[in-house]
């Protein structure tokens, strides 16, 4: 399925595909997604993460096989003959994510997506990003990358790859960052402020980043408040697309 024509378009739409553990509705964009294979029993992989239930090989490639439902802390499958591998690729790393059922695929817009409050999101352990509702059912869409980050914290950004570059010149230049993960947040925030560079203007979303830098447009103060933006694709309100698509 092409679905580069969609978030180029930067239109602030995506399309979910929808899938069930137990009883539950969870949520994943289907640009994340490689392919959707039966179920196989996995190699188990000595010492791995309990997530883990080993590796497979489909084709001519090894994929770790991670257990959703224990992720989630929810009940096993009732019945392993009819679960899913929903197989992803991000941050170059493929994963095969063990999943009950899948539902279908519907188009959705960011702005219709809400963010999780506090109560989902304690100090940044949650793994949810976001809560849509789509024909009366609430669906939740799951932080993938976060998940992945938990099981193997080299997948993601290190502070040592920027120590590892020396001491760095001090820096005033203002970035402005938008980002919903509060794990990617704060390890973008540390690497940068560790590359030298103090004046962030942090956002949880591309719709928050946006209310800024209009009103710094509107103050005529935005080529002095705003010398970069690092922003990331998938966000709640608003995604990256269209963030950088209104810039």
């Amino acid at each position: 399925m092409d679905t580069n024509i969609l978030l180029e378009s930067g239109t602030n739409e995506l399309e979910i595909l929808e899938f069930m553990i137990g009883n539950n509705r969870y949520g994943i964009n289907v640009a994340k997604i490689r392919e959707i294979l039966p179920y196989s029993k996995a190699v188990p992989v000595p010492n791995a993460d309990p997530a883990i239930e080993g590796i497979f090989m489909p084709r001519d490639e090894i994929i770790t096989s991670i257990n959703l439902s224990k992720v989630l802390n929810m009940p096993g499958s009732d019945n392993e003959a009819t679960d899913l591998y929903i197989v992803t690729y991000f941050n170059h790393t493929n994963a095969a994510f063990h999943v009950h059922s899948v539902v279908g695929i519907e188009r959705v817009s960011w702005a219709d997506i809400l963010k999780p409050d506090a109560t989902l999101s304690t100090q940044g352990n949650g793994v949810a990003t976001g809560i849509v509702k789509i024909n009366g059912r609430l669906i939740i869409m799951l932080d993938f990358e976060k998940i992945i980050a938990d099981i193997s914290p080299a997948t993601t950004l290190k502070v040592e790859d920027v120590e590892a570059l020396g001491a760095r010149e001090r820096s005033n230049l203002p970035i402005l960052i938008a980002e919903d993960s509060p794990l990617l947040s704060h390890l973008i925030q540390d690497c940068l402020k560790r590359a030298g560079y103090s004046n962030l203007i942090v956002n949880m979303d591309g719709q928050e980043a946006w209310e800024k830098i209009e009103k710094f447009a509107q103050d005529g103060t935005l080529a002095d408040k705003v010398k970069l933006v690092i922003t990331d694709i998938e966000m709640p309100r608003m995604d990256g697309h269209h963030l950088t698509k209104l810039i």
